[in-house]
């Protein structure tokens, strides 16, 4: 009961006594089907379920990675530092390894490409000090920013579990962030991966590389379908991105793990 408490106390926008935390052992053959350690959330907001997987792994803060883009977005656009997902930032000429981030950039583009160089001019524009306010008053994550207000979230200073994960977006796909009702909504629209009649897809990717023999993978997101909804947070371990060819061979098992666990629950 006490784990149970525990792991609900970071969900305070779910109700205790209406939710219920079922634990999954089968989902470690998702994982295991992509030689990937790792852990799995789920909110079924229907029948108020928290369906987990390895509970001490999804209560344990990783680094965000570039899933904090979605976090960046809300407090770029509350604060003013981008007025909207289509003000373009000009690229600065530097060639990168992605070549989807060598070119002129906007909020929506650099979401879909996860363009690192554009968020973090981004957070320079929020600086520091409204940084640090509007992630206490979200409540992300362990709320440490570290020293560089374009890296927090790279090097290991900012961390977030996958059940806090959950409940950040599950706020953000209920519109309950004490942001404006426009903030949320434009940074909806740019998270939709996939949309067809009755179902929508909300997610964004990460990958942290923190000198360790092992990288993080991140999936988080919500599934929308027939007036259904889902909020998940999967994370794994994956080989180093300085292999060669790592990053195009296993970035695809996040989603792909994921997605599979969704379809166990009947959302897919």
């Amino acid at each position: 009961m006490l784990r149970r408490h525990l792991l609900l106390a970071v969900l305070p926008g779910v109700a205790l006594a209406e939710t219920r935390v079922r634990e999954h052992p089968e989902w470690a053959a998702e994982f295991a089907s992509h030689q990937a350690p790792g852990c799995a959330v789920v909110l079924e907001e229907a029948s108020g379920t928290l369906h987990v997987f390895d509970r001490a792994r999804a209560e344990t803060a990783f680094s965000p990675a570039s899933t904090f883009k979605v976090c960046n977005a809300l407090i770029g656009l509350e604060t003013g530092a981008v007025r909207d997902e289509t003000e373009t930032f000009p690229w600065d000429g530097v060639r990168r390894g992605m070549p989807a981030w060598n070119q002129d950039t906007n909020l929506a583009m650099g979401m879909r490409h996860s363009t690192v160089w554009f968020y973090q001019a981004m957070a320079r524009r929020i600086g520091m000090a409204r940084m640090q306010e509007w992630i206490d008053r979200i409540g992300y994550g362990n709320r440490q920013l570290g020293p560089a207000v374009d890296r927090f979230w790279l090097n290991g200073s900012l961390r977030i579990s996958a059940v806090q994960q959950v409940e950040f977006l599950r706020r953000l796909a209920t519109g309950e962030l004490p942001l404006s009702d426009r903030t949320q909504q434009i940074v909806r629209r740019i998270t939709l991966l996939e949309e067809a009649p009755g179902f929508r897809l909300h997610g964004k990717t990460g990958w942290f590389s923190g000198g360790q023999p092992l990288d993080l993978g991140w999936f988080v997101g919500w599934l929308e379908r027939d007036g259904r909804r889902w909020v998940f947070a999967l994370n794994m371990d994956l080989p180093s991105a300085d292999t060669p060819g790592s990053i195009a061979l296993h970035a695809p098992r996040r989603e792909a793990a994921a997605r599979g666990i969704l379809a166990r629950l009947g959302a897919l």
